[in-house]
């Protein structure tokens, strides 16, 4: 996929992510609607979902793909890393990183964004992987952290329903 066209299929994403989410506060209901646009849209998705933050770990929440990790430690793996650190983790080849948990070894690139609501407290990170080996770039980066952004960093968010 060119440059062009990953960012238009981001751009396409956004709108209808925007868009079915207009006057949503549930969180749940936002992370579920974002990981199904988005593994639609984008065709190098292999694993899209959230780890939600509880009690100092990292648990699954929604998710499309195969079966995930059920709980990750904020000492263990990317994810754990993205919650520990509170940054964008973008991961060419996950063999090669001494800290990637394989909950599939069909995944060889991965991204994972952290989440935070408007108090700057993180809550969740979101994760996406794929069979192709650098799949990611910072056009992935640059959108996925907008969406996590527009949709979560919002004081109307209801957790009541959290993961």
């Amino acid at each position: 996929m060119t440059t062009t066209e990953k960012q238009a299929v981001y751009k396409d994403a956004l709108r209808e992510i925007n868009a079915v989410l207009m006057g949503e506060t549930l969180m749940i209901t936002k992370m579920a609607s974002i990981n199904c646009i988005l593994k639609e849209y984008i065709p190098y998705y292999f694993w899209v979902g959230f780890y939600c933050v509880h009690k100092g770990t990292l648990v699954i929440g929604p998710y499309q793909g195969t079966l995930g990790c059920l709980h990750i430690p904020f000492s263990k793996g990317i994810c754990g890393r993205a919650a520990r650190t509170e940054t964008t983790q973008l991961i060419k080849d996950v063999h090669a990183d001494s800290e990637h948990l394989a909950c599939d070894n069909r995944s060889n690139s991965e991204i994972v964004i952290p989440v935070f609501d408007a108090d700057k407290k993180l809550i969740a990170v979101f994760d996406v992987d794929s069979t192709e080996y650098a799949a990611f770039d910072e056009i992935d980066r640059e959108y996925l952290e907008i969406i996590m952004m527009l949709h979560f960093n919002d004081n109307e968010l209801e957790k009541s329903y959290e993961c």
